[in-house]
């Protein structure tokens, strides 16, 4: 008998959504990860729960109304990590014709199975107050609704919930080779410690790494079915004091996004170009960085440059190759193929997909496996649209009164740093805050207000091994880190690592 019902390669939003759905549906489920949770792709993406207004103009429309469909889904399933978002789109009729954007939003909003978020409606930018930040020539503009996300923490809390119904995740794991017999044969490597488990199913869910893993690990020629598709998003000092995105019309056709970021800070992006080579060595360009401060420059009263960037990152998207010439014209939505043969365990390979889709994709993709598991038909109920992820337990409008809650039971927390952890933690603020009287009982400060309290939570509970791992995925508080804080951050991690190996050898 098998270890494992289904081994899935990829720590990213689409391997953590099938290991939760497969868990939760009672098989024995095993997430393989060569580096960190999100570590890739899925922590390096413009954050937004949406349908893609652009995609209409490219016919995509299933794809829009799918991941329309999923924005409030989504919203209820994690209200602490989503976000309800308004987006101003300014008319510039030298792009796009006001009739136009007009009658896309229409259909957005048609389509959109809305009960939480508000329709569309005209602004006028000579008196609203989005108009102050821009330029005086655009006079007016649409507002829509989509929504916000904490993109890293999406994955880390599918795969903390993935964990909690049974299923095994190994972080920093490498799948080195698998080996197809009557089950999968999975030689491991962490951190030089090999390993060797068997499974019935294999997913291939490693993203833009998913055809060098069919060749480095299945021994298979590249079948050059996945498009690399490279995304640079920077972040500047807040360029408004308002709440609201913008949505900007590029000369180039496409549309980059402003978005109110941690507070403090604007997120710009993105860019698309075709990529080849490793996606682990993907940075951003001085190229693209330039093109995004120029789409700002021309539409904002505040200039920016290159030097305002605090922060610049880049990701692969892996598309599935429809054959279309430009990047930006590539389908976002998700291709599934199943590799069935006659006495060999089946493989699923995942190709493409947004991170709005992920739940739908882990459905379906459960959906094509269903034959290999004449079980009970409960096992086969799908479940995940009606339950939250780990501290999403409460309404989606009930925010503000859990921040509230949480300062006046641990009234030593600031505002600021009670809403970070509620917006982090949910309902689960408790389990890191514990009997805590005051800011010393949380130990050690690090920078900003992370403490040693979450930390060790963080390392404990959430798979977390190094700063970057604490700082660039967990949460945003690199953006408030010296270098020195980090490397104390690091210190303290290594300390408190070797001293739980001590005490698990022991």
């Amino acid at each position: 008998m098998a270890d494992f019902d289904l081994a899935i390669i990829g720590g990213g939003i689409n391997g953590a959504g099938i290991a939760r759905d497969a868990a939760g549906r009672g098989f024995r489920v095993v997430l393989i990860e060569q580096n960190d949770l999100a570590s890739g792709t899925s922590s390096a993406s413009s954050k937004l729960i949406h349908g893609g207004l652009r995609y209409l103009e490219h016919y995509q429309f299933a794809l829009v109304r799918e991941a329309l469909r999923e924005r409030e889904v989504l919203l209820r399933a994690a209200p602490h990590l989503i976000r309800p978002l308004r987006f101003v789109l300014p008319i510039n009729e030298a792009r796009r014709s006001a009739l136009l954007l007009r009658i896309g939003l229409f259909i957005y909003d048609w389509i959109g199975w809305r009960k939480i978020l508000p329709g569309t409606r005209e602004v006028d930018l000579v008196t609203d107050e989005v108009g102050q930040p821009l330029k005086s020539r655009f006079h007016h503009a649409y507002e829509y609704s989509d929504c916000f996300a904490d993109d890293s923490r999406l994955v880390v809390l599918n795969a903390l919930d993935a964990a909690e119904r049974g299923a095994v995740i190994r972080t920093r794991t490498r799948c080195v080779r698998a080996e197809r017999h009557d089950a999968w044969r999975l030689v491991l490597n962490a951190r030089g410690q090999r390993d060797v488990i068997t499974s019935r199913i294999l997913v291939n869910a490693a993203g833009a790494w998913s055809e060098l893993f069919a060749e480095a690990a299945l021994r298979v020629a590249p079948q050059h079915r996945i498009r690399l598709d490279k995304g640079t998003h920077i972040v500047v000092r807040k360029l408004y004091d308002h709440d609201r995105a913008y949505i900007l019309q590029t000369v180039d056709g496409r549309v980059v996004f402003a978005i109110p970021f941690q507070r403090d800070f604007t997120l710009i992006g993105t860019t698309d170009r075709t990529f080849s080579g490793d996606p682990s060595t993907v940075i951003p360009s001085g190229e693209e960085i330039e093109y995004l401060c120029g789409v700002i420059n021309e539409y904002f009263r505040t200039a920016v440059t290159s030097a305002d960037v605090v922060w610049a990152y880049a990701g692969v998207r892996s598309l599935y190759d429809d054959g279309a010439g430009k990047p930006e014209d590539v389908g976002r939505g998700y291709t599934l193929m199943l590799d069935e043969r006659h006495g060999e365990a089946p493989l699923l390979t995942i190709y493409g997909g947004k991170i709005t889709t992920y739940r739908r994709l882990a459905e379906e993709a459960l959906g094509k496996l269903a034959h290999f598991f004449p079980r009970s038909k409960s096992a086969w109920k799908n479940w995940t649209a009606r339950s939250p992820l780990p501290g999403g337990d409460f309404l989606h409008d009930d925010l503000p009164a859990l921040i509230e809650r949480t300062q006046q039971q641990w009234r030593f927390l600031t505002v600021d740093h009670a809403r970070r952890l509620v917006c982090a933690y949910g309902t689960r603020v408790d389990r890191l805050l514990g009997t805590a009287k005051n800011l010393d009982d949380l130990g050690l400060r690090f920078g900003a207000d992370l403490t040693a309290a979450e930390v060790d939570y963080l390392m404990k509970n959430e798979w977390a091994q190094s700063a970057d791992d604490v700082l660039w995925r967990r949460s945003k508080l690199g953006l408030r880190f010296s270098d020195a804080q980090r490397v104390e951050l690091d210190r303290f991690m290594m300390r408190n690592s070797a001293r739980a190996g001590a005490s698990a050898g022991a």
